[in-house]
């Protein structure tokens, strides 16, 4: 066939057209009219640099030189898009918006009702320095046991620190509040998602493949390599909120650790001491037992005499035979302490022992009688050092955190979305670069009708955080509770342990006159028994108290969020002269 050459200006391309009368004058080289500026761009630099047009110098057309190696031309690289500009407002938008929903304001520890102006069971008062409770559970909570001077109860509260498996599932806890701070965090960040596929089909011969075609029965491959990005402009607070909520049950849950600890030490003391008064019970009943079996001995001997009847025989015999029966009781009771103790102390119960001291119950008194004894006269940081008011003051946090996470709810969500990959129907293709594909665009999410779901998690954020203000509050309560109890305990129950000491003694006195009165023969030995019964449950009964009164320090150390050292315990005794 013989090919043709056509003319640029026919068959459908415009013809020039012929110069109007006057061209001349409009011409730009015609000193009537000033020629118009132009912006140079690339091309024009080139030819300045050259002095040739377009780009000869630099080894390509122009044609070429508009057209990068990437297949782009080189003007869309220096100009901004129409879809930049559109965008740089949203991004100015998000950088300036804040976050809907109520800002968070702690509320009255104690709602309507004022602060007190001191402990009732203070003996000093310091009014002035009192001062709405801010918690501050991280400070150190100290080794607090130190006070009592007992190597063992060192021993036991250092093994349940660091073996006791509900502060390890509280740590677990805290790793798992931190772990959730990053996801709701991953949030601010842009989402991209790799999603390579394969996919052969085959197109039906009875379908149409378009406006005014059928489809042949094809049958090809697909091949895909996309990248898929999503951000979310967080213009109503929703991801901050999320994060915020997010950060304030961290802090809770570190702030549980601490309570958890606290109370795990505190139990602990309570139990030793407890399991120190059941073995100086144990000591008591015993060395009694061996005094009334001399007495049963004396009382046989008189009947052999014919001095005793068999009533003071039996007496003595019934008195002997009740005080050994109480010795498995107390043994029982130490046995559940003991392993008590060694799940605290997270060692097995078969293996754990605690080895037995002699008056370790009255030393540990005498130790901490020595020191300066606990603040209790003083103003509020030491309420705020109790850890579960700061988790219950953080939980209100997050509580109002998710009121403003359901207030974001109501508004749109706007995403910019964006896509890039490599597509072709041949592998061998796949990586060239005309299979590049892409695509970028914002989305908006907008509630139109829910059915009242967003009104209803609304009512509900508020109410929960309704219920943990009031959570909050009854815990500050409890918190006063507790102090009160125990500083009326140290009290009354000192005062209870000296008059029962008084009474031990005169007891004592009455079953040595009693027993020289029996042999004299001046009364029965029903009036023997009745005295060494008195005698036996005042001893019980001042060693039990002995317990309750360290158990109430222990107690009032917890209440009063804990706090000291052993450096600053001794300093404070300094400071007192003791």
């Amino acid at each position: 066939m013989k090919s043709e050459t056509r003319n640029p200006t026919s068959e459908g391309s415009p013809k020039p057209e012929a110069p109007s009368p006057g061209a001349e004058l409009r011409s730009p080289e015609s000193p009537g009219r000033p020629r118009p500026k132009r912006r140079k761009g690339i091309a024009d630099v080139a030819a300045l640099d050259t002095g040739t047009p377009g780009f000869p110098a630099l080894g390509c057309s122009a044609k070429a030189a508009r057209t990068s190696d990437f297949g782009l031309r080189t003007s869309d690289f220096l100009r901004p898009s129409a879809f930049g500009f559109r965008i740089l407002p949203l991004l100015a938008l998000v950088l300036t918006s804040c976050a809907v929903g109520p800002n968070y304001h702690r509320p009255a520890a104690l709602g309507t009702n004022a602060m007190p102006a001191s402990f009732a069971g203070s003996t000093s008062t310091n009014a002035g320095d009192w001062k709405p409770a801010e918690p501050s559970a991280h400070l150190s909570r100290g080794t607090w046991w130190e006070m009592f001077g007992d190597s063992e109860l060192n021993r036991l509260e250092a093994l349940a620190t660091t073996n006791n498996q509900q502060l390890a599932a509280a740590l677990a806890n805290f790793q798992q509040a931190r772990a959730l701070v990053g996801v709701a965090r991953a949030d601010f960040f842009p989402q991209i998602s790799a999603d390579p596929a394969f996919n052969r089909q085959h197109l039906s011969a009875n379908q149409s493949s378009g406006p005014g075609g059928a489809s042949h029965g094809t049958t090809f491959n697909t091949w895909s390599i996309p990248l898929d990005a999503t951000w979310e402009l967080d213009i109503w607070g929703r991801v901050r909120r999320e994060v915020e909520g997010a950060r304030a049950r961290m802090t809770s849950s570190a702030d549980l650790i601490e309570s958890t600890k606290l109370s795990i030490q505190a139990e602990v003391a309570n139990d030793y001491f407890t399991l120190r008064s059941l073995d100086a019970q144990y000591q008591v009943l015993e060395e009694t037992a061996v005094a009334y079996r001399r007495a049963l001995e004396l009382t046989q001997n008189r009947r052999h005499g014919g001095i005793a009847t068999d009533l003071d025989v039996s007496l003595a015999q019934t008195q002997l035979s009740t005080t050994e029966a109480q010795v498995p009781a107390v043994q029982l009771q130490r046995a559940n302490i003991l392993h008590a103790l060694a799940v605290l102390c997270g060692q097995p119960a078969p293996t754990f022992q605690v080895s037995v001291v002699h008056d370790a119950l009255g030393a540990a008194q005498k130790a901490f009688d020595a020191g300066p004894g606990i603040p209790v006269a003083v103003p509020s940081e030491l309420l705020e050092r109790r850890p579960d008011i700061a988790s219950a003051e953080r939980l209100m946090a997050a509580a109002n955190a998710d009121v403003g996470l359901a207030y974001a709810a109501f508004f749109p969500r706007l995403m910019l979305n964006g896509m890039a990959g490599l597509a072709s129907i041949n592998a061998s293709t796949l990586f060239d670069w005309q299979s590049r594909l892409w695509s970028v665009g914002p989305s908006l999410t907008m509630p139109l009708f829910t059915g009242g779901r967003n009104r209803a998690q609304l009512a509900s954020s508020r109410a929960t955080y309704e219920a943990t203000v009031a959570n909050y509050r009854q815990t500050v309560l409890s918190a006063f509770q507790d102090v009160e109890d125990q500083l009326a305990a140290q009290r009354l129950l000192a005062n209870q342990t000296e008059k029962e000491y008084v009474a031990l003694q005169s007891a004592r006195r009455t079953v040595d006159i009693s027993m020289t009165k029996y042999k004299g023969g001046v009364i029965t030995y029903l009036d023997v028994v009745v005295a060494q019964s008195a005698a036996l449950n005042l001893e019980q009964n001042v060693l039990q108290l002995n317990a309750q009164r360290l158990g109430a320090a222990v107690s009032l150390v917890k209440a009063l969020g804990a706090g000291w050292t052993a450096d600053t315990y001794q300093a404070a005794a300094a400071a007192t002269g003791k």
